[in-house]
């Protein structure tokens, strides 16, 4: 699969091709600048104007194979020449404003994460060196997206308390197409941020379906104590004690918790189907008949199993919840509760259990 260039990395080529076209006076169609990831790696600019005193230049973001709803967004830098001598770094249009605590990013600053402030200063030092510009100058580079504010509405910057546009992310200055530990650095920063915000207990769903479900039933109404982790369950449960919560809720819908119950936490299918073995067994344990249990060995869901369970009126979700919630206490060890809570697909509570 392909890979495509950070928010960062186009900043920083932006930013290269505003420094040479303020300094030479002559405008540039590309530019090439090398990341901590790849060496002489080429840009191409869609604007490079003069802008008052200084210089407006964009690059068009491409992600490369990783669906990522930044790609295509036009990521610009404004630079202007600066009394104070160095580089001052800035955030403006459509680059988000921090207004919780958590982040690597203090409150009140452009959200520009430390790894992409280093990548920009660094392509900037070798522009200038390269330009051979005189000791002491004084830069200011404003990063800005024009359409930012608005892409940022379907991104986790809302939730994390990130303001008014996107973030500016990229250590290396690459995006790789979906990868886990950039997954589980979300949700490593969502835990922090609710931790600051106070929370003593964090919510986890498997989807983004079961995390609006989850916010209702919690009634978390500023929305920081629900992350929807996908299948990657296993990663915050060992994260909840270091972070210091007293209680982790786990929320979902029928498949996935026929996984939770039997202790498997990364649901992904990747990490095994639905065992229906083991459904047979619960549906037997209920009460249920040898030959609906044979049948359900042929089964295709395990939504299918649980409306072949209600036709005899039995409800299979409390004691997958039950199950669940002892495995989940289990995997979190002494001294953290652990809550299972199971919805219909169109949202209505099906059961709950707790566990310590």
């Amino acid at each position: 699969m392909r890979n495509g260039f950070s928010t960062s990395a186009c900043a920083a080529a932006a930013a290269a091709a505003g420094i040479q076209t303020l300094l030479t006076g002559k405008p540039l169609n590309e530019v090439t600048i090398d990341l901590p990831a790849m060496r002489s790696v080429r840009f191409n600019l869609v604007r490079c104007e003069r802008q008052g005193e200084g210089v407006l230049c964009g690059v068009i973001k491409d992600a490369g194979d990783d669906p990522d709803v930044t790609n295509g967004l036009e990521i610009q830098t404004l630079v202007e020449l600066n009394a104070e001598p160095g580089l001052t770094l800035l955030g403006g249009v459509g680059v988000g404003v921090v207004t919780l605590p958590g982040l690597p990013v203090d409150v009140g600053e452009h959200a520009i994460n430390p790894g992409s402030r280093r990548l920009i200063r660094k392509v900037v030092q070798d522009t200038l060196k390269a330009l051979e510009a005189e000791s002491g100058l004084g830069l200011r580079v404003t990063v800005q997206v024009p359409d930012g504010e608005k892409i940022a509405q379907q991104t986790m910057n809302p939730k994390l308390g990130i303001v008014g546009g996107i973030s500016i992310l990229g250590t290396d200055g690459l995006v790789r197409p979906y990868s886990l530990p950039t997954f589980r650095t979300s949700i490593y920063y969502e835990m922090n941020v609710a931790r600051e915000a106070g929370y003593t207990a964090i919510a986890l769903a498997t989807g983004k379906r079961s995390a609006a479900y989850l916010r209702d039933f919690l009634r978390d109404e500023r929305g920081l104590g629900v992350l929807d982790v996908g299948d990657e369950l296993g990663y915050p449960m060992k994260q909840a004690r270091k972070f210091g919560f007293k209680k982790v809720t786990l929320g979902g819908m029928v498949g996935k918790f026929s996984k939770l119950a039997q202790g498997r936490f990364q649901t992904h299918v990747q990490e095994g189907e639905v065992n229906f073995e083991f459904l047979a067994e619960v549906a037997a344990a209920l009460g249920a008949p040898r030959e609906l249990c044979e049948r359900i060995l042929t089964a295709r869901t395990a939504h299918q199993v649980q409306g072949w369970l209600a036709e005899i009126s039995i409800r299979l979700e409390p004691e997958l919840a039950r199950r669940a919630a002892q495995k989940a206490a289990l995997e979190l060890g002494g001294g953290i509760a652990a809550q299972a809570v199971i919805f219909s697909l169109d949202g209505k509570l099906l059961a709950e259990a707790e566990a310590t």
